[in-house]
């Protein structure tokens, strides 16, 4: 409603401001051109003698109606406007696009500022006026008109004009159509791999308007070098989504804004939210520096959350379970995503040598091997016991290596069984050891009295909310639903006396206002998701991943290009 009330009032300014500079226009009109002041407030009439003012055919305002293309159709026409009263600065054409309401009330009120007529035409015959002169032979004439031209810029203008556009277009689009993601790590490795760069259409689950408006274009929540966010969260306005070309499936992979990341500590390597920390789910190291007061808590907007890739295995009114590993949906059990992966325990009592080289062709990357690089993945390797994310491909090609490599599916990570660990390095160790933290962290709902013995494994049963649905609440199952009802639909909760309470009032049941989905990674024991955190709100989803345009090895260019996935379709999941 914030956004609607905003864009009318900025209308109902920009027709004031434009009676005005209308009024000015009329004396100095060319013949055959009709115009009043009062044609500024008449919907379309106003743009398209807007048009006309500046030299163009009425009927090139219509393409104010195709979105994006509107965009700069409007740019060039509030350019050209204050070009034809003759102001020609670099911070006029700037003022007229960013701050078109108030720079025409400013020029229609400007007494020096005169109509010199349609500024397109003007330019037209003055390009022909030189063309003439070199035409009859008379070069220093025209050479003179060049260097007298009114409308000639500098070098730098147009490098600077060139510059604001091509940003200006290229933000836009981010915003609006297309955007890059890059996978930073394996959560959904199987389908999509660490150094896989996606397009993203935002077009295809319905464009998002921007709740954030001051901004640093092309960047979206932190500036580089780790110098702090870069953006600002007021002015704010109310997010609309527009018509959807196509609903989310069942297994769509989606890019969303982390849920539980309106209030979040940036730290090196990655960011934890508050709700991380309060669960406990935060690596140690972190964990303490949060604990010392070390690190800044900084809160974010909705469309400035960081961005998470997942596939929504259930949505809105699905029951989602997790029974031994296997994933069910209504009673049925689940299609699984090609290449779905989970951690084994690798025991090799033969003499065979592993190499990674043949390995990673198999998929089988450094971060499956707890390796950060392949120096550190041959030692784990040599080891006579290991931990390893795999698919079902992979398990039977390492076990046709040799009859000696032994591999059992880990259902729970049990870092005592790795004695191997003993001849690593201490650094490896340490990061191992922060693996096995992370195998720790706490499920969500994050109740351990109403909702013990769940696992990553076997988990719920429990069904994704739906809009319209009526559920009963009560302290057995508020947990389920705290974040919904007080953060993402936005009302007071409380619990107190064994009642809850909504904006002041007790309540025994709730009607969900949108709906939601349940994200996995395809990577089960490896991927931080809606196991730990809960459902992903409608509102929260950013687009569709569609396909993969750039793959590095292990997100490094040094280490080579995946030029089989390039183009490769980030959807299928056959």
């Amino acid at each position: 409603m914030g956004l609607l009330i905003f864009l009318l009032i900025s209308y109902l300014v920009l027709c004031y401001s434009l009676s005005l500079v209308f009024a000015k226009a009329i004396p100095n009109l060319p013949e055959g051109m009709s115009l009043k002041a009062g044609d500024a407030w008449i919907p379309m009439v106003n743009f398209m003698k807007w048009a006309e003012l500046v030299g163009r055919k009425g009927t090139f305002a219509f393409w104010l109606l195709v979105p994006l293309v509107n965009v700069f159709i409007f740019a060039g026409l509030c350019v050209d406007l204050a070009r034809s009263f003759n102001q020609f600065k670099f911070i006029d054409s700037f003022l007229a696009v960013v701050a078109s309401p108030v720079y025409f009330y400013i020029l229609g009120n400007k007494a020096e500022a005169t109509y010199e007529g349609p500024i397109l035409k003007r330019e037209k015959e003055y390009a022909q006026s030189i063309a003439t002169a070199y035409t009859r032979g008379e070069k220093r004439k025209a050479e003179r008109l060049i260097i007298e031209s009114p409308y000639k810029r500098s070098g730098g203008r147009e490098w600077a004009e060139a510059i604001i556009f091509a940003v200006s277009a290229a933000a836009l689009i981010r915003l609006f159509v297309f955007e890059m993601f890059t996978i930073p790590t394996s959560s959904m490795e199987g389908s999509l791999l660490v150094g896989d760069y996606l397009l993203v259409s935002k077009m295809h689950y319905g464009i998002r308007t921007p709740k954030t408006i001051a901004m640093i274009p092309l960047l979206h929540n932190r500036l580089p070098f780790d110098l702090g966010e870069s953006y600002l969260e007021k002015p704010a306005l109310d997010m609309v989504r527009l018509p959807a070309l196509e609903e989310i499936d069942r297994n769509d992979p989606i890019v969303f804004n982390y849920p539980l990341g309106d209030s979040v500590y940036v730290m090196p390597g990655r960011t934890w939210s508050a709700e991380d920390y309060r669960f406990g789910n935060v690596w140690p190291q972190h964990a303490n520096q949060i604990a010392r007061g070390n690190v800044e808590l900084i809160t974010r907007p909705l469309d400035k959350k960081d961005h998470y890739v997942k596939r929504a295995v259930a949505i809105a009114g699905d029951v989602v379970e997790i029974r031994n590993r296997d994933l069910f949906i209504n009673g049925e059990r689940a299609k699984d995503a090609p290449n779905i992966q989970f951690r084994y325990q690798v025991t090799n009592t033969s003499n065979a040598l592993l190499s990674f080289d043949k390995l990673y062709d198999w998929g089988i990357s450094t971060e499956d091997l707890g390796a950060r690089n392949a120096s550190e993945a041959t030692q784990v390797l040599s080891q006579k016991s290991f931990f390893v994310v795999l698919n079902k491909g992979q398990v039977e090609k390492l076990k046709g290596i040799a009859q000696g490599i032994v591999i059992e599916p880990l259902n729970e990570l049990s870092p005592a069984k790795d004695t191997s660990r003993r001849s690593m390095t201490p650094d490896m160790r340490a990061r191992l050891a922060q693996r096995d933290e992370q195998e720790k962290f706490k499920l969500f709902p994050h109740d351990p009295k109403n909702f013990s013995g769940w696992t990553k494994d076997n988990f719920g049963p429990l069904t994704v909310p739906k809009a319209g649905v009526t559920v009963a609440i009560g302290p057995n199952n508020i947990a389920l639903y705290t974040r919904i009802i007080g953060v993402y639909e936005g009302h007071d909760l409380e619990v107190k006396g064994g009642a809850i309470y909504i904006d002041g009032q007790q309540a025994k049941e709730y009607t969900f206002q949108q709906d939601y989905y349940w994200a996995m990674g395809d990577n089960r024991h490896s991927s931080e998701d809606s196991r730990f955190w809960g459902f992903v709100p409608a509102d929260h989803i950013v687009g569709k991943p569609l396909f993969i345009w750039f793959s590095t090895k292990d997100a490094s260019i040094g280490n080579g290009i995946r030029w089989n996935r390039i183009f490769m379709n980030a959807t299928q999941m056959d």
